[in-house]
């Protein structure tokens, strides 16, 4: 089993071969290749964490579209002073299936 931990938008995504994933944003279009960084790659009985070799590992994904999270809701209160405030956010975001772990 070949699995390797990816970092994308400043988290971290454990991917396998035919994963779908949401990533934070990526510059690219709906069906271009992307390449993504990876920080572990996990190959059966070896675990590969050096930077000199991982800078050779390649994991492949294809752009599947693009989206928006769940909206969350920020709510600010403020007892007795009639203080309130309410802000929405949804993050966009990027789905990409792997296609590769080279």
């Amino acid at each position: 089993m070949v699995y390797a931990v990816v970092r994308a938008g400043g988290r971290q995504e454990k991917v396998e071969v035919g994963t779908i994933v949401q990533l934070d944003r990526l510059k690219a279009a709906q069906g271009e290749k992307v390449e993504l960084a990876a920080v572990l790659l996990v190959d059966g009985d070896t675990i590969t964490t050096d930077a000199d070799k991982l800078a050779k590992v390649k994991v492949t994904a294809e752009v599947l579209g693009n989206l928006r999270g769940p909206k969350i809701v920020i709510q600010k209160f403020k007892n007795k002073t009639g203080y309130k405030k309410r802000q929405g956010h949804r993050q966009d975001l990027t789905r990409v299936k792997i296609t590769g772990i080279k």
